[in-house]
């Protein structure tokens, strides 16, 4: 588990630099999750994204909430999921 406050840095950071759509919001949190910090491996990474994409709603939010939860249980996902740059 990655401590709380680090990783509510890590979410505010990445909703700082995300731009040009789920898409664009998708490969930042793969950069900076999966790249930079090593918190998530890609396989796992990749797995999420391909059950986001199958999802009715907003893939990029899903996909932050699910490893916002992944690190940080349901206070992870939420944190993750009230980024306001990503679409509800």
């Amino acid at each position: 588990m990655i401590p709380f406050r680090q990783a509510v840095r890590a979410w505010f950071g990445i909703s700082l630099q995300t731009f040009g759509g789920p898409a664009g919001q998708i490969a930042v949190m793969q950069r900076t999750l999966v790249e930079e910090r090593r918190w998530i491996g890609q396989q796992r990474f990749n797995h999420a994204l391909n059950y986001c994409m199958l999802l009715p709603g907003p893939e990029a939010q899903q996909l932050a909430i699910y490893i916002g939860w992944l690190l940080n249980g349901t206070r992870g996902g939420l944190v993750a999921g009230r980024d306001p740059h990503f679409p509800r």
